[in-house]
């Protein structure tokens, strides 16, 4: 637990650093959170794509190109925004 500056002790500018570095430790803690659930994404979708996402291939349809078709739509607007690129280029 950390302790809280006393505001009518405490300068001004102290009390702005230290609303600053809590801001910056709370950030980063969401930023720790939200990639470790991407991480977890990425690697049951890789799990999946190991496993040709669950077809035997005796029963590939078209309905499973369409499906695979509209996961990879999902995930080139994700790399798109993440490398600049396609309607997020600079």
């Amino acid at each position: 637990m950390t302790t809280r500056l006393n505001s009518i002790t405490t300068p001004r500018h102290q009390l702005r650093a230290e609303k600053a570095r809590r801001n910056r430790e709370a950030a980063m803690n969401a930023f720790i959170g939200k990639k470790a659930e991407i991480d977890e994404m990425l690697a049951r979708l890789q799990a999946l794509s190991d496993d040709h996402f669950d077809c035997h291939p005796d029963e590939i349809s078209w309905g499973e190109v369409g499906t695979l078709e509209h996961y990879s739509s999902l995930l080139k607007r994700i790399t798109d925004s993440a490398f600049n690129e396609g309607e997020h280029a600079e």
